[in-house]
């Protein structure tokens, strides 16, 4: 099922969609449509999709628009041995994949959150694993997380890494975002980036959302969607 929400900021929406639909932030799927940063007179505005699995039930939304205290997201320390055979499972499971692609692999545990696994791979073919932006440990993440659904676990994501991929690839989208802006107040025309995944887009969106003279919105069908970046007020 799918929701739509509004807030101010991107934390206020998902914290609004969360109170109204009666769920833990980490049981929904979060794509950031639209965002607009505040400036003297005018309020920013964060336009989010929310993706909830059909077998979780939630109530319908009454308003779109609410208000929620801003909570700060926190990442639990985990040690590396598994704290259960779930765990283990994943852990040997992600391992043996690797191994029967043709390389050789240690696995273990990065964090823990709650509904949320990080699994750390450690491999001297890490920057094949990891593929041209990321494509084929997305592809192997997602195939982990199809594996946790058959275990019983498919409301815990599981997010793999290597080599501390997924903060650089965050910090060069944060610097993509910051440079398309300047270009973009440079020349006074919109950028319509490449194709992103949910997560990427949103980053872009939120690193944005502050900057009181650019907005972006997402276009595009399917999955992979492009983000364009614009002066406030133009089309």
């Amino acid at each position: 099922m799918v929701y739509e929400f509004e807030g101010k900021t991107e934390r206020e929406a998902v914290e609004a969609a969360a109170r109204e639909l009666g769920l833990d932030t980490d049981a929904f799927d979060v794509e950031i449509i639209e965002s607009q940063g505040g400036g003297l007179f005018r309020k920013g505005k964060v336009r989010i999709r929310v993706h909830v699995k059909d077998d979780v039930s939630s109530p319908a939304p009454v308003s779109e628009k609410l208000d929620a205290s801003e909570v700060p997201e926190e990442r639990v320390s985990a040690s590396k041995i598994p704290a259960d055979e779930f765990e283990q499972s994943m852990i040997e499971w992600t391992k043996g994949i690797i191994e029967r692609m043709g390389y050789a692999a240690e696995v273990s545990v990065a964090f823990r959150e709650p509904k949320k696994l990080g699994l750390r791979i450690d491999t001297d073919s890490a920057s094949i694993l990891i593929g041209k932006k990321g494509r084929n440990i997305d592809a192997l993440q997602l195939l982990a997380n199809v594996y946790a659904g058959m275990l019983g676990h498919e409301d815990t994501k599981i997010v793999l890494d290597s080599e501390n991929y997924r903060l650089r690839r965050e910090e060069s989208l944060v610097r993509l975002a910051y440079e398309t802006a300047e270009q973009v107040r440079r020349t006074g025309r919109s950028v319509l980036l490449e194709p992103m995944n949910p997560f990427e887009r949103r980053i872009i969106h939120t690193t944005l959302n502050d900057i009181i003279d650019i907005e972006t919105k997402s276009e595009g069908e399917g999955l992979m969607k492009q983000v364009r970046v614009m002066l406030k007020g133009r089309k």
